[in-house]
């Protein structure tokens, strides 16, 4: 699966959400009727909150997938309607859920040095000299800069920015991303 999105705050008291955008292709991922694979975060697995949708105080529950109606642009963020949600406290429910997309329907990127984060999970990461550090656990997409999260071979994890002077190489084929890392950076 890849996450295209995530579901952020209400906007308004008709089931509008705002969506942080996880693509680079937003206008093509989200067009009306485009349908999300949903996954709520961790810490809400249990529930997905007291949201009372009919009068007798039945929990929603986050629906496996999400069609979208429509989606507006405002101030860098979509705000979204899905099917079926048109009430704030049901919009409330959603917030935080990650809007994912089959990774098979996904095209490899034009660019050879661009990547989606599915196809650099599970690679192991290593020094030009061969000293394996880890594997990539996931990425994270910090404002900055993207971030390799290492899970680090003797256990825990690290931050590795995803930038060319530390990442100088991915190799796909082979399964691996060499790394050129500053002094410490493991240690942090």
């Amino acid at each position: 699966m890849l996450v295209v999105g995530q579901i952020g705050k209400p906007h308004g008291i008709r089931g509008e959400v705002s969506v942080v955008v996880r693509t680079d292709e937003p206008e093509e991922r989200f067009t009306a009727g485009s349908v999300f694979i949903t996954e709520v975060p961790r810490d809400r697995r249990v529930s997905a909150g007291p949201a009372a949708v009919p009068a007798s105080g039945a929990r929603f529950e986050v629906p496996r997938q999400l069609v979208l109606e429509s989606i507006r642009w405002h101030q860098g963020r979509g705000i979204a309607v899905f099917e079926g949600i048109h009430d704030r406290n049901v919009a409330e429910a959603l917030k935080g859920v990650f809007l994912q997309v089959d990774s098979a329907d996904v095209a490899p990127p034009d660019d050879p040095e661009e990547f989606h984060d599915h196809q650099l999970i599970g690679l192991r990461v290593e020094s030009a000299d061969g000293t394996e550090h880890g594997t990539v656990q996931r990425i994270e997409h910090a404002p900055a800069s993207d971030l390799i999260v290492l899970a680090k071979k003797g256990g825990g994890t690290a931050l590795i920015p995803f930038v060319t002077a530390i990442v100088p190489t991915v190799d796909l084929r082979a399964g691996r991303i060499v790394v050129d890392l500053p002094e410490g950076l493991l240690d942090l």
